[in-house]
């Protein structure tokens, strides 16, 4: 595991946010650009591009791939736009997309990048769970040997609620 370099000269820490179109994203979000906000840093939005079981088709794949690259760049405005109406404008935002199963990917950009420094989800207010990736990557095996904290903030928080905590 490489040492997060977040706090040195010419380094700045970095919150890592997955985006996707489920609710819990936004209390991410908040979260996270309440604690740049007060803290200093920056927020990257990920979207993660999954494989298709049509993966052998190589058209096919090629368009899933534009496809979802034109819906996370459309995420990523949203969420930028939703982010300066909370009164976030002022917080920096780098948009990273990618192709592969999430998880792998996060592990992936948190080892490419030495200055994530953490990882903030939602947990979703669904009765089935708090939602995959915080079962996956915040709870179980995984989460003793994960590489930066994981905040798990709660789905039904307000905006005002978050900006309280955070």
């Amino acid at each position: 595991m490489k040492l997060r370099r977040s706090f040195e000269e010419g380094h700045r820490r970095k919150f890592l946010i997955v985006v996707d179109e489920s609710q819990e994203v936004e209390s991410a979000l908040y979260y996270a650009a309440s604690r740049v906000q007060r803290s200093s840093g920056l927020i990257v939005m990920l979207y993660v591009i999954e494989p298709s079981e049509l993966q052998n088709w190589a058209g096919i794949r090629q368009v899933q791939i534009e496809e979802e690259s034109t819906k996370a760049k459309a995420l990523f405005r949203l969420f930028r736009r939703k982010l300066a109406h909370a009164g976030f404008e002022a917080v920096e935002i780098e948009d990273v997309i990618r192709e592969g199963r999430t998880a792998e990917e996060i592990n992936k950009l948190i080892a490419d990048d030495e200055d994530i420094a953490i990882l903030v989800l939602g947990a979703s207010i669904d009765a089935k769970g708090p939602g995959p990736l915080v079962a996956s990557l915040a709870a179980g095996r995984a989460a003793g040997g994960f590489p930066v904290p994981v905040t798990v903030v709660p789905g039904q928080l307000s905006l005002a609620e978050i900006k309280a905590l955070a």
